[in-house]
């Protein structure tokens, strides 16, 4: 008998604890990757710590998980390294930014870059060169800090309140390059003015003279991918001009990963 469509179909097209457990894996890759204590996991998640506990239990097992006995805290595993190198075999983030790029380059005449974040790490996998000089060497595979620059920026502005608190409170923030040129009030107005127009920008503060815009790239749960950055020698005056365009870039190569962009760049940080 077909049951398609019936009511009384033995087949639900959703189990709440794998929903629990998608929910926790996806809570402990944000900010960072930081590790998670019980309680802010299942406050973060909305479960019960005894819930919550049966299922990071379960997910260690598997190797999903990581659970220091010291500090009682919980982090992704390594057995997802795996599971994600899988995944990627069957998609190539590359080929799907660089016709943006390319595009994006050539309106702009100036470099730009796709970055993927990995741990506390912005790593370069697609790059169009522009016509101007860039003014610094960026190859493929170049590591940035996640706090840097214009970047850095772009993927604070659009976490959540926890992970933004989490990712602030750490001791060095390469936000305006060197640790000691941190300037919390000037970081919040930043963060706040890069959520409301889409990107963030970056007049020199990494490399005197280079300057960068970025946005932030989604994937299909919203969580933060990495980010677009357009970066050259270009005069100051012209990032406000590059700046939609690098938003307008960051969108579409996230509705291409599956990302929801109906309500993202709007105002609020709740900082």
């Amino acid at each position: 008998m077909n049951t398609k469509g019936s009511s009384n179909s033995r087949y639900t097209t959703s189990v709440p604890a794998v929903e629990q457990a998608c929910k926790i894996l996806i809570c402990l890759s944000k900010g960072g990757g930081s590790p998670m204590n019980l309680t802010n996991i299942c406050k973060e998640v909305g479960i019960h710590n005894s819930k919550g506990y049966s299922i990071l239990m379960t997910l260690k097992r598997f190797g999903l998980v990581e659970r220091d006995p010291v500090s009682k805290t919980y982090s992704l595993g390594v057995g997802l390294a795996h599971l994600g190198r899988r995944a990627l075999e069957g998609i190539d983030l590359k080929d799907i930014a660089t016709p943006y790029l390319t595009e994006l380059a050539g309106k702009t005449g100036e470099t730009a870059l796709f970055g993927i974040l990995n741990a506390e790490q912005l790593f370069v996998i697609a790059k169009q060169e522009g016509t101007h000089r860039i003014g610094v060497n960026i190859g493929l595979g170049h590591r940035f800090h996640m706090t840097a620059g214009a970047h850095g920026k772009a993927i604070v502005a659009f976490m959540s309140p926890a992970e933004q608190k989490r990712v602030l409170g750490r001791k060095k923030l390469y936000f305006y390059g060197d640790p000691s040129r941190l300037d919390m009030e000037r970081l919040r107005s930043d963060l706040a003015l890069c959520r409301k127009r889409g990107f963030a920008e970056d007049a020199g503060d990494l490399q005197p003279g280079v300057n960068a815009v970025s946005s932030p790239v989604f994937g299909a749960d919203s969580a933060i991918v990495g980010c677009i950055i357009l970066i050259g020698t270009y005069p100051i005056d012209r990032m406000k001009e590059f700046g939609p365009l690098v938003a307008d870039t960051a969108k579409r190569v996230s509705e291409d990963l599956g990302g929801d962009m109906d309500n993202t760049f709007v105002g609020g940080l709740g900082l």
